[in-house]
């Protein structure tokens, strides 16, 4: 019921047009279901070479009373078929407008569902994201939204369809003989029990479905994204084994569910040929006695069968729900996930000289202490440098700035506000960030500079380009800066793709610059060049720069030496060197490195 009700906020603003479209489905079957009884007149007053002196015409009277031809006449003929087509022409077009009005439903739907989790997925912090792997996300905001979708735009609309009709040919049964509704009554406890049995296998069957094509998702995006590393590894036989195993599983669940719906269909149609002959046999036995005509037996035992099918569809509707109703369970848990980094900040509050403020900071993720007692104090156009082992939490002290990771204790202030009281997109507003794991969109060069100003004049982004040492080599690609990278695109280096990362954050234009070890793959030379770039162009912006190599901060105002989550060195670089502690260890033997190569 609580995975309807979700379903419902999306679906609500359509209800009206659904409430429209199955009335004009239940006019459209009971057209349909008066077609037997058209049918009965037909044979008994058409057909037959005696009229009936038994048998109500019911509804179609009208057709023998003389107006509309004599008994046996063509006339009459002529008159029940042209009411016959009329009723079948008036099913085909409300059918019709209906089927077209629940795809466009159901398209409403699914876009909504669409929006809705896409925003939530922007919404939701890296840490919530990251416990979902990459083919359960693409599982909920694809193939679950459309699965979804289909429970209200058909699903639900075919059970109501069900139960009209279910209903209907009662009351037509009864107004032809009551005593043919007793087998239907006896025969459907058999039919419940299997839908009750088959319900129970199905929805965890579809929850196997579900799992199997998710973990089928993530294989094959680890594959496309992961190639180089395989076929570097010479791994394809591994990974097409693995891809083999999980398709069979998939492939298996599948057929799984198709053997149960056979089973289900064929423990179906055995009832239903039992009800079938029992409604002849009864039938049969009231025209001996006289109660009832050919036309009307034949009318009665459609309407049986009919009843049959009309259970079936009820509880194969019910059946089939399982599929959707898991899919909605999985979309209801996402959209219920909370980010753990919530924005509560004042989106007026702002500044375009930021002073940061580090203090005590402390940050515990897992019951471990990544960060202990920080304090720093970086005034706006401060460089500082961060330097340290692997794991030293570099990295980490950069994501507190941005709020991917709230701090447990301690403050950061800016401009003397803690920084939970900006909004989350006006304190990143401030930060312009190349991260050390660089990421390129499948598009233009130009685009991906501009991705932080989509509107940016080119000869700005140019420029960022020319400060960010990378306008050279974009010239030299045929497409220049309207060449596609990423995945669909040409391979480009390491080296190129930071430097059109750090053309980005040139062109964002914060006021303060964040390059988390965002210069690793760029040759020392051209790393010095940069860094000129930087202090000449963009000497007014605050610089926070993390590295491995020591030599890209040594031009920076204060240098921080980070060990297990402390600042344990602090200075200029000259201070650290006459200190002779950590950092100048590690700093003289990348130097003695570096000449040996160059040797």
């Amino acid at each position: 019921m609580e995975t309807l009700k979700f379903g419902y906020r999306y679906f609500k603003k359509d209800l009206f047009i659904s409430i429209v479209a199955e009335i004009l489905s239940f006019t459209g079957i009971l057209a349909e279901l008066l077609l037997p009884l058209l049918s009965g007149i037909l044979i008994d007053h058409v057909i037959q070479s005696t009229a009936p002196d038994k048998g109500d015409p019911g509804i179609f009277g009208f057709l023998l009373s003389g107006r509309f031809g004599e008994v046996h006449s063509k006339k009459l003929f002529f008159s029940v078929a042209a009411v016959f087509m009329t009723m079948v022409l008036v099913r085909i077009i409300l059918i019709y407008i209906r089927d077209l009005i629940q795809e466009k439903v159901g398209l409403h739907l699914e876009t909504a569902l669409r929006y809705a989790t896409y925003d939530k997925l922007m919404e939701l912090d890296s840490d919530t994201i990251g416990a979902y792997n990459s083919g359960e996300l693409l599982q909920i905001l694809n193939s679950d939204t459309i699965m979804f979708k289909e429970l209200f735009s058909h699903r639900i609309p075919y059970f109501g369809d069900s139960l009209f009709m279910l209903l209907a040919n009662i009351l037509l049964i009864a107004s032809i003989d009551v005593s043919f509704i007793l087998i239907p009554l006896v025969m459907s406890p058999l039919l419940i029990v299997a839908v009750i049995k088959f319900k129970k296998m199905a929805k965890a069957n579809f929850k196997t479905i579900r799992s199997t094509g998710s973990h089928l998702n993530l294989i094959t995006q680890e594959n496309i994204g992961g190639v180089r590393i395989v076929r570097s590894f010479v791994n394809e036989e591994h990974e097409k084994q693995k891809f083999n195993k999980v398709n069979q599983e998939l492939c298996d669940s599948n057929i799984k569910q198709t053997d149960l719906t056979a089973n289900f269909e064929l423990t179906f149609n055995v009832i239903r040929q039992i009800a079938y002959v029992g409604t002849i046999v009864v039938g049969a036995i009231l025209v001996i006695k006289g109660d009832l005509t050919v036309g009307y037996i034949l009318a009665s035992s459609s309407y049986v069968v009919r009843l049959m099918s009309d259970i079936n569809s009820v509880n194969n509707n019910i059946f089939n729900m399982q599929q959707q109703t898991v899919a909605g369970l999985e979309l209801r848990k996402f959209m219920a996930k909370t980010s753990r980094t919530p924005d509560t900040g004042n989106d007026v509050l702002h500044t375009d000289t930021p002073n940061i403020e580090l203090k005590d900071v402390c940050l515990d993720i897992d019951g471990q202490r990544i960060l202990n007692n920080i304090t720093l104090s970086v005034p706006y156009g401060k460089k500082v440098g961060i330097v340290g082992e692997t794991g030293s939490g570099k990295s980490v002290l950069i994501k507190t700035l941005l709020r991917i990771k709230d701090i447990s204790s301690g403050s950061i202030m800016i401009d003397g506000h803690d920084i939970k009281e900006y909004s989350l997109n006006r304190l990143r507003d401030m930060f312009a960030c190349v991260f050390q794991d660089v990421f390129l969109f499948s598009n233009t060069i130009e685009s991906n500079i501009a991705f932080g100003r989509p509107y940016a004049d080119q000869n700005l982004i140019k420029e960022a380009a020319v400060h960010a040492r990378a306008d050279g080599f974009i010239r030299q690609l045929d497409e220049r800066y309207q060449t596609i990278i990423g995945e669909r695109g040409i391979g480009i280096s390491g080296g190129q793709k930071q430097r059109i990362s750090i053309a980005r954050c040139f062109l964002k234009n914060s006021p303060v610059f964040i390059l988390d070890d965002s210069t690793s793959a760029l040759d020392v030379n051209t790393e010095k060049l940069l860094m000129d770039e930087i202090h000449t162009n963009y000497s007014e912006k605050t610089l926070i720069i993390t590295a491995h190599r020591f030599s890209s901060v040594t031009d920076c105002d204060e240098i921080l030496y980070m060990k297990d989550g402390r600042i344990t060195e602090r200075g200029t670089f000259d201070e650290l060197m006459r200190r002779n502690g950590d950092f100048a260890k590690v700093y003289r033997i990348q130097t003695e490195q570096k000449e040996q190569r160059e040797e």
